[in-house]
């Protein structure tokens, strides 16, 4: 591990600083998410520590904002916990549905701190923005950590390679930030340009250009629709893609691309299609959309264990890039706003290639503006073997998933 130049500044020491500024803009944000989980008989995590499993995690996050002149300074500390029975199965239990950070351990900054751990728990202290921005009129800059989201996904991101959502997350008030540095250049026709650099650490802790991302990617109008484009490098492969959306009658019709061209010289293409749009249905305002993904680097046919799966892919897994096995998916979904504090999702991610799915079904309680409840459910519908029925770990008799989650998320905003 190194230290950065900011290593070692304390949360106190910053909210010092801070103080000292006028008109200091001050939110909190306080969440608590309880999952249980039914595993069936095949899933190794219950014949190594039985079922169903009840895991939680939760957050105080405080965030602060400071304009000066063109400038500004965005700080976000939070204290989080985890925890519950799968703690010593999975580093970050639930993960799947709360993708909050725990660790820095390849971020460029080591902004977290330990406070408690335990065979069940884990207590972290983190900066999960610490950024100074300036905006000009034609042009400006974010220098430190920030989140950066790239593409027109709704549920899967084959351009977003910056710590993007997994499908099934459901927390997704705040995306993790990364260490970055973003220039943007706004042109009088209308269009913009971006200039993109993320600094990470490799596995030896050192800071390293091996595993760097820098791109440029430039924005524009076409008609009623918009143009991007984008190429740069990411970590030791080359990227490039873009994305078009084009209204047609009351529907946006979205597209991304992504090809990619290995270490080694291959070419992978992946991408999405779809089309959402807004209508009403008994009275009531309704949403619905179909997303068709290709994820380049899946498999065909799933190995009979997760450690025979092609390295491009486990890579990628492993630096949270991509979250599915194989290769073709199609998502249907929508919500239904049945009152002005009541809302009602429900999507269907369905596996092309092995017939399995997943279906995540959510209703939210709006308390107030400043509380909102979210009941749910992910039920996976397959069999031993398959992608969402459970993943082969040691065969069909030993697998990873398949399960049924039951959650509870609860957020507040001071």
């Amino acid at each position: 591990m190194i230290s950065s130049p900011l290593t070692g500044l304390s949360a106190v020491g910053l909210l010092l600083f801070a103080s000292h500024l006028q008109a200091l803009e001050f939110d909190v944000r306080a969440k608590l998410f309880a999952v249980g989980t039914a595993l069936p008989s095949h899933s190794l995590q219950r014949q190594l520590v039985g079922t169903p499993s009840y895991d939680y995690n939760g957050d105080l996050r405080l965030m602060f904002r400071q304009d000066f002149g063109g400038f500004s300074l965005k700080v976000d500390q939070a204290t989080l916990v985890t925890g519950g029975d799968s703690f010593a199965f999975f580093a970050n239990p639930g993960a799947d549905l709360d993708q909050s950070p725990t660790d820095d351990r390849f971020r460029l900054m080591d902004l977290t701190w330990e406070i408690a751990s335990g065979s069940k728990y884990r207590v972290v202290h983190r900066l999960d923005r610490l950024a100074l921005q300036y905006r000009g009129s034609s042009w400006g800059f974010t220098l430190g950590r920030e989140a950066v989201s790239w593409g027109s996904g709704v549920i899967f991101q084959p351009m977003d390679l910056f710590s993007p959502f997994a499908p099934t997350t459901v927390d997704r008030d705040y995306k993790a930030g990364d260490d970055l540095l973003i220039i943007d250049k706004l042109f009088q026709d209308g269009s913009d340009l971006q200039l993109l650099g993320v600094a990470r650490r490799n596995l030896e802790g050192q800071a390293s250009a091996s595993v760097a991302s820098a791109a440029v990617k430039w924005h524009t109008f076409v008609g009623a629709g918009e143009l991007e484009l984008f190429a740069g490098k990411h970590y030791s492969d080359q990227v490039y893609g873009g994305s078009v959306r084009v209204p047609l009658g009351g529907a946006m019709l979205r597209t991304d691309l992504v090809t990619t061209r290995l270490e080694g010289g291959d070419w992978r293409l992946s991408g999405i299609v779809n089309m959402d749009t807004s209508f009403s249905t008994l009275g009531k305002p309704t949403y619905a959309f179909a997303e068709y993904y290709h994820n380049a680097f899946g498999v065909k046919k799933l190995p009979q264990s997760v450690l025979q799966l092609p390295l491009p892919l486990v890579e990628r897994l492993g630096r949270g890039e991509v979250f599915n096995l194989m290769r073709d998916y199609l998502a249907l979904g929508g919500s239904i706003e049945w009152h002005a504090l009541w809302n009602q999702t429900l999507t269907l991610i369905g596996n092309l290639r092995d017939g399995s799915s997943l279906l995540l079904a959510q209703v939210s309680y709006t308390q107030s503006d400043h509380a909102t409840v979210e009941l749910g459910v992910v039920a996976a519908i397959g069999k031993a073997g398959q992608e969402f029925g459970g993943v082969p770990v040691f065969g069909k008799t030993a697998t990873s998933g398949g399960a049924i989650q039951g959650y509870l998320r609860w957020a507040y905003y001071f």
